[in-house]
């Protein structure tokens, strides 16, 4: 079968699409699929200069700028180049069985639409990680039911009256897509969480790489709260801000890791608070995150309330596959609150509940069999359902109805 996958970030890209893409794409080309991706040069720390070891797996890469995340603009231009870049790479492709569209940059989608014109018997899989415009509205990079918003619902119906099928990443999120449904027809709906490779997280594996010395002679003995990817749009700091000014003279050290558009400000406030229990630092390659998490106490997970269903943390399943407790602060029903309500992987937290965040961290500090218990759930729920053994079989299904859906009309 020739399956296809879009997205605008591949490894060695340290964006969690980009990996998640790869174990799919791998997998697949391991069970015998002819496996291409359409996907850019462009990366969220610098453009890419090698080409990523991709085994049996073909990688397009179509032209784009190489601007980076750092900036709205700079995020928009390249999402545009690479747009139209990825339009008339995915045009040119040989007739795809299968073609699974991310939704990086917003709307790609259509490229694979335009694919099945020229070819009627492709099937378009929709893997929806961002729900657009929701995400922008409920941030307040656009106004609600403005005409920016309205094109971009008009275009979200176009594009679910042409797939066949639409892969989502919690319960909130499908609720919120339900809208864009075609009445004429049932459109199939998965949900598939997000995962992390077992065999990255694996005992069996060699000592993690050390990262940076400088940053680890920083933490000293200090209990560490983990915050690892990007700190950006849709994610609330407040809280754990005043959690840090609330432990400031304890024994415990708030960890940043990654960027974003929120780090600015989580660095003004880290110099205009004193605060020195908390330390930034960029993104590290992907090799070198089970080192970051290793010597963490737990991890910090954070949204907005208003982003329940627009956004579905990744971040999650490398702190459960390490055992780290979770720290989750923001919206009920979110994946992050279902992990922890089904697995007591961690503490469920709304905004603004500072206090609380500070007592379960100083909990963990002081209570090592406590803080063990916990552990254990984290990788107990990272082994039952947030690694690729438990969530490439379920795409495996999903290809597999297609497909025959595709068989019994040809018949």
């Amino acid at each position: 079968m020739r399956v296809a996958l879009i997205n605008q970030f591949y490894p060695p890209d340290v964006s969690p699409t980009a990996h998640l893409c790869a174990s799919l794409a791998e997998h697949r080309a391991m069970k015998g699929d002819r496996v291409t991706v359409v996907t850019s040069w462009s990366a969220y720390l610098a453009p890419l200069t090698r080409e990523a070891a991709s085994g049996d797996v073909k990688v397009k890469r179509a032209w784009s700028t190489r601007w980076g995340s750092r900036s709205r603009l700079r995020r928009f231009f390249d999402w545009a180049t690479f747009y139209f870049s990825a339009v008339v790479a995915t045009a040119r492709l040989a007739r795809q069985d299968v073609i699974i569209s991310l939704t990086t940059p917003p709307y790609i989608a259509l490229a694979a639409i335009l694919h099945k014109l020229l070819h009627p018997r492709t099937r378009i899989i929709l893997w929806n990680m961002d729900c657009y415009p929701e995400a922008i509205e409920r941030t307040g990079m656009v106004k609600t039911g403005g005409l920016v918003s309205r094109i971009m619902r008009t275009m979200n119906r176009l594009i679910f009256r042409r797939i066949d099928h639409l892969i989502c990443l919690d319960g909130a999120m499908e609720s919120l897509l339900a809208q864009y449904k075609p009445r004429n027809h049932e459109l199939a709906t998965t949900i598939i969480p997000n995962w992390e490779r077992a065999t990255q997280f694996s005992g069996e594996q060699p000592p993690p790489m050390q990262w940076d010395a400088a940053t680890a002679a920083a933490l000293g003995d200090r209990f560490i709260v983990l915050y690892l990817g990007n700190a950006g749009y849709g994610h609330e700091f407040a809280t754990m801000i005043e959690a840090a000014q609330m432990l400031k003279d304890e024994p415990v050290v708030f960890l940043f890791v990654g960027g974003g558009a929120v780090v600015k400000w989580i660095d003004q406030q880290r110099r205009a608070r004193g605060l020195s229990n908390l330390l930034l630092h960029d993104y590290v390659a992907k090799n070198q995150t089970p080192s970051v998490m290793r010597d963490a106490g737990c991890a910090l997970i954070t949204l907005e309330e208003q982003v329940a269903g627009v956004m579905s943390p990744s971040k999650l399943h490398a702190n459960l596959a390490m055992g780290l407790p979770i720290l989750y602060v923001g919206p009920r029903d979110s994946n992050v609150d279902e992990a922890i309500r089904r697995f007591e992987c961690g503490i469920s937290l709304r905004p603004g509940q500072s206090r609380d965040a500070a007592d379960f961290i100083r909990t963990l500090a002081r209570d090592a069999q406590c803080r063990a218990k916990i552990s254990r759930k984290a990788r107990e729920a990272f082994e039952q359902a947030y690694c690729d053994a438990q969530t490439l079989p379920q795409f495996d299904r999903v290809l597999e109805q297609v497909t025959l859906k595709l068989q019994n009309a040809d018949a």
